[in-house]
């Protein structure tokens, strides 16, 4: 795979304290690429501040009307005192949700989620996509980034369609 010719990443969320209030993602438009994947990054945390990644879909680049996308019933993650490149994904399966969330995420482990999602899964009418982070009551330093896959425009990177519009 090569960038710009069959993926692209953007932000979603930046790296921030995820206690500073809710955190909304960017838009994507989901009109020029097949799927995303969006890659949630936590840092080590301290007990009783699980993170909650939640899905959403929206029918306009901004503003419009959003909605829950409950299709998640995979995610990768991986977890580690350090993500230092020696762990493994590990899959984990749930009932259909838009909410992505392990209890074990608020320990001092840090931890890398995939979630995927195709264009296909949308409702009908909406077209763009976004994950937020629900502030988890305590310090939790994490971002969120995306990988459009079978993009719709091709070509070198600094060519690339806007993501969100």
């Amino acid at each position: 795979m090569r960038f710009g010719q069959d993926y692209d990443v953007c932000s979603v969320i930046t790296p921030v304290d995820l206690a500073t209030g809710a955190n909304t993602g960017h838009r994507i438009n989901m009109g020029k690429c097949g799927g995303v994947t969006f890659f949630g990054y936590l840092n080590t945390g301290t007990a009783a501040q699980a993170v909650t990644f939640t899905l959403q879909e929206h029918d306009a680049a901004s503003a419009g009307t959003s909605q829950d996308l409950d299709v998640v019933d995979v995610y990768w993650q991986k977890e580690e005192a350090t993500l230092d490149g020696d762990e493994v994904w590990v899959e984990v399966t749930q009932i259909a949700d838009a909410a992505v969330t392990d209890a074990d995420w608020d320990d001092a482990n840090q931890v890398l989620v995939a979630i995927n999602v195709s264009a296909k899964d949308l409702s009908s009418g909406f077209t763009h996509l976004s994950i937020d982070v629900a502030d988890p009551g305590t310090a939790h330093v994490g971002c969120v980034f995306a990988v459009r896959e079978e993009l719709h425009h091709k070509g070198k990177p600094d060519a690339l369609a806007e993501p969100n519009g």
